[in-house]
């Protein structure tokens, strides 16, 4: 089975956590999904790097990257994917969807009311329980 290993940004401005929608994809389990962005890393790059690079990319945004929050490893029907997540603060709450469809800024306590991808989810969790 292929072995996908990403980052992922849990973007937090005062008390509101960053929820972006997925497009429309062939992989019926992950298409219009939520979940926090980001994406895979690069050779040569270090996981803060390529999440760097990633959030300019799809948001345009270059938030403070705080340490490793939490890594989940989910096996999805076609390939296993490792996502390394850290917390992230940006200096607004202005991005520009470069790649996703919709966006939502939540309180953690309502993270639960989107539909996210099934990686997601132990993040979703733990933000919620306050761990």
């Amino acid at each position: 089975m292929k072995k996908v290993e990403v980052v992922a940004a849990i973007i937090i401005y005062e008390d509101l956590i960053l929820c972006a929608q997925r497009d429309k994809s062939p992989l019926e389990y992950i298409s219009k999904k939520f979940e926090f962005p980001g994406g895979k890393i690069e050779s040569g790059e270090t996981k803060k790097e390529a999440l760097k690079r990633e959030l300019i990319e799809e948001l345009n945004i270059e938030p403070n990257i705080n340490d490793l929050y939490l890594t989940v490893t989910h096996t999805y029907p076609d390939f296993e994917l490792t996502m390394h997540s850290f917390i992230c603060k940006p200096k607004s709450m202005a991005i520009t969807l470069n790649e996703h469809i919709s966006h939502q800024w939540l309180p953690k306590e309502k993270l639960a009311s989107l539909d996210w991808a099934a990686a997601d989810l132990p993040i979703v969790s733990k933000l919620m329980n306050n761990e």
